[in-house]
């Protein structure tokens, strides 16, 4: 008997999102087939889950390590220095997305307390639209470590 695993929540997001973009796609292109009218709203919120998105694929990305790589020139390293790249490698990664984060976290501050600006089409305030890169985040990191994980697992049963 197998045991079922849990939907996981990034996916759910990822799906929830690329099915509400086809969607709103979906219907714009009816709209101006059928009314000959564009929603213009349509492209905004498109966008918006678009970035969304690739957060969270961007931490599925890593935990699956679908991320760029110099495999061949990594493979002549000793075994421990391949270890030490696997880990500088995250490091970077999380340091990378620690800056965006935090790039993200002052343009929301800077929304909130300075400028109160709101988006073209739908007139929302656009820290929302920012709010998803770092609350999204959470993903990217939970990928990272978890890919760390698995290649350090993958050298180590290398080893033997």
């Amino acid at each position: 008997m197998r045991s079922k695993k849990p939907i996981r929540a990034d996916y759910w997001i990822a799906a929830v999102l690329l099915m509400t973009m086809a969607s709103i796609a979906f219907v714009n292109i009816l709209s101006r087939y059928f009314i000959h009218f564009s929603i213009g709203a349509t492209e905004e919120i498109t966008i918006n889950l678009f970035v969304w998105m690739t957060v969270v694929g961007t931490g599925i990305a890593f935990e699956r390590g679908a991320q760029l790589g110099m495999v061949t020139f990594f493979k002549l390293f000793p075994l421990k220095m391949r270890k030490a790249l696997v880990f500088f490698s995250a490091l970077l990664g999380a340091g990378l997305f620690l800056l965006v984060c935090g790039y993200m976290i002052q343009a929301i501050y800077d929304e909130l307390t300075l400028f109160h600006a709101t988006s073209a089409a739908l007139g929302i305030p656009v820290w929302i639209y920012y709010a998803g890169v770092p609350l999204f985040s959470v993903f990217v990191f939970r990928g990272i470590y978890r890919g760390t994980l698995t290649r350090l697992a993958a050298l180590d049963e290398e080893d033997f």
